[in-house]
């Protein structure tokens, strides 16, 4: 298993990496990039710990593995899955979305269900089986940028101006395909091993340049990636800033310049067809979304332990419209977290014998996360009133001279002292209030995409609204203005006016 040692050392390899007009030569050094690097140092470290539970014997290599990158073949299989998962969700309170396991998911059902990648005379099923044994093996973190660039909305990219603004084959040779153009949003992609660079946008016959599916290691030449700016950097200290300073993690665009994609790399080769069953005909979206609301789960009761502690602090838990705020909190909490474990007691074996989380209790769950996660966020701010304002600037106002015995005397409250007040209020502040804390509203907005796809799409087409409406007919056709039961009319039951 591997170490996080291994994974901070691996990340030395001349990969591109631009920010702020410069390389950055070894980003498990870098200011911006190495607290994160080291948060995911740390959940190896976990995994490699047998007394974690989160090892298991892969029938795919004959050898240990990480079982929260497995394909879970039996309803115990899945649950000890979700376990794996939640340790390391728990171990990041839920505040790093791109954790090794997401990817690895959708890397799993793939390779479960190979054969959807199948094309005559083409080795792609292999690539994928092939590729997947290599990830259970070297415990590998992919990222993936599985979106295009917001260049238009309005067509697809073969309607595009320009030479290859989204990711597309340039070339055809006998090593492989040759790649040009960039995608989004490749979060995590800097401090992971390889990206997986698809498109889960339907794209149409004249797109099919664009309908690709392929593996690259972070370093390969001629792949470079373009990050948003890091808030870590910036911050005064983890007093200050405990989540930004620990789990933020780099976005970015990947742009690829005549990037040669060997073909044992390829999984989809121009095929809009193949590139969206991909996703839906192998269960990897269930499944990869399914990691996503263990780790939402855990995020949100973190939030949840925050807005309790600051009313526990502030003394207004014995106050009926706190309580209420409180249990409002916990109801929607609660919602997400018995949805995942509906999923779980619905699931069932695909064709190739994967468990597939219920799609229904899944997405109805992801159909609400856009709504949910604000106002989660509104009630924290509700609770915290204007006490996140009254902050010192920083820590250094504490250890100051001349500042810190006023501190000491009025940021306090009864039995609670300045410093454990001013930490709990900190923290909310990173959640709530911060450039890390905004970031993290608009990606779980957006986290399954945008909100009228999810619900639109994903949930009404789950939800089985044939078999209700079909329950629905039954009933209306029980009764009738040309046969009217006179035995259900009120008088014939004993009514009277």
């Amino acid at each position: 298993m591997r170490t996080g040692t291994d994974y901070l050392a691996s990340l030395d390899d001349g990969r591109t990496i631009h920010l702020d007009g410069e390389v950055v030569s070894n980003v498990a050094e870098h200011t911006a990039f190495a607290p994160v690097a080291r948060t995911m140092a740390s959940l190896y470290d976990t995994s490699a710990d047998p007394a974690r539970g989160m090892q298991y014997e892969s029938p795919e290599t004959g050898g240990t593995a990480n079982r929260a990158l497995g394909i879970p073949r039996s309803r115990e299989e899945l649950t000890a899955r979700r376990q794996a998962t939640t340790t390391w969700a728990r171990q990041t309170h839920g505040w790093v979305g791109r954790s090794p396991d997401h990817v690895g998911s959708f890397l799993a059902a793939f390779a479960a269900n190979s054969h959807v990648f199948d094309v005559e005379g083409r080795p792609f099923a292999e690539n994928v089986r092939r590729y997947y044994r290599r990830v259970l093996e070297e415990d590998l973190f992919v990222s993936y940028a599985i979106i295009p660039p917001q260049h238009s909305r309005a067509t697809t990219a073969s309607g595009w101006e320009g030479d290859y603004i989204q990711v597309g084959v340039v070339d055809e040779t006998e090593e492989g395909l040759v790649v040009r153009g960039s995608q989004m949003l490749a979060t995590g992609a800097a401090v992971a091993d390889e990206i997986l660079v698809t498109c889960i946008k339907p794209l149409g016959p004249d797109d099919s340049d664009f309908a690709v599916s392929f593996v690259l290691p972070v370093n390969a030449p001629g792949l470079k990636l373009i990050n948003r700016r890091p808030y870590a950097p910036s911050t005064t200290g983890a007093f200050d800033y405990p989540l930004t300073t620990r789990f933020d993690e780099p976005d970015s665009l990947v742009v690829f310049d005549d990037v040669l994609v060997p073909w044992d790399r390829v999984f989809v080769d121009r095929d809009p067809a193949i590139l969206r069953a991909q996703f839906f005909a192998t269960g990897a979206h269930a499944l990869g979304n399914w990691q996503a609301q263990t780790r939402f789960a855990e995020k949100l009761k973190f939030i949840a332990s925050i807005a309790r502690k600051v009313s526990q602090v502030n003394g207004t838990d014995k106050i009926p419209g706190v309580q209420e705020k409180l249990g409002e909190l916990a109801a929607l909490v609660t919602s997400v977290e018995s949805s995942l474990l509906a999923a779980e007691y619905t699931a069932e074996p695909d064709e190739s014998g994967m468990m597939v989380p219920g799609r229904r209790a899944l997405y109805g769950a992801m159909g609400l996360q856009a709504e949910l996660y604000p106002r989660v966020i509104q009630i924290l701010r509700d609770l915290v009133g204007g006490g996140v304002l009254q902050m010192p600037a920083s820590h250094q106002d504490m250890l100051s001279e001349t500042t810190r015995g006023d501190v000491e005397r009025y940021i306090t409250s009864p039995d609670v002292s300045s410093e454990e007040r001013i930490k709990l209020f900190r923290l909310a502040w990173d959640v709530i209030g911060s450039e890390f804390a905004g970031r993290h509203q608009q990606y779980e907005l957006f986290y399954a995409g945008a909100p009228f796809v999810v619900k639109g799409v994903y949930t009404y087409q789950n939800f089985g609204y044939p078999e209700l409406l079909e329950d629905l007919d039954s009933f209306l056709g029980s009764y009738s203005l040309e046969h009217d039961d006179a035995d259900l009319r009120p008088a014939a039951l004993g009514a009277t006016t």
